[in-house]
């Protein structure tokens, strides 16, 4: 009996996992940047025109302060709405990174 009564409960408790997701810690007023995850795309500047490999992708991530990097392949469609703690890398068919913003 106690079966049919668990099961349900680790489904429910699954699912209500799945559902939730990790966001940078948003930084307490007057920190700046890293500190705070928020995206700089300046100071990753260097990175346009290298490979878009793993470890100068890590390395982007780390120097911007983001909290989130999406890499977007030409033609891919990405959403609209505006995060300030993720950085955009704009990749050709080459794997070159083109454009580095935030956003």
């Amino acid at each position: 009996m106690r079966i049919h009564l668990a099961l349900p409960m680790l489904l429910v408790t699954g699912l209500l996992a799945a559902c939730t997701s990790l966001q940078p810690d948003p930084g307490a007023a007057g920190r700046a940047g890293a500190a705070a995850g928020v995206c700089q795309a300046d100071a990753v500047a260097w990175a346009v025109g290298q490979p878009a490999n793993e470890e100068v992708l890590a390395r982007v991530w780390r120097e911007s302060g983001a909290g989130l990097v999406r890499p977007i392949a030409p033609g891919q469609a990405v959403t609209r709405d505006f995060r300030r703690d993720r950085l955009n890398i704009h990749i050709d068919r080459s794997n070159v990174i083109t454009a580095i913003d935030c956003g």
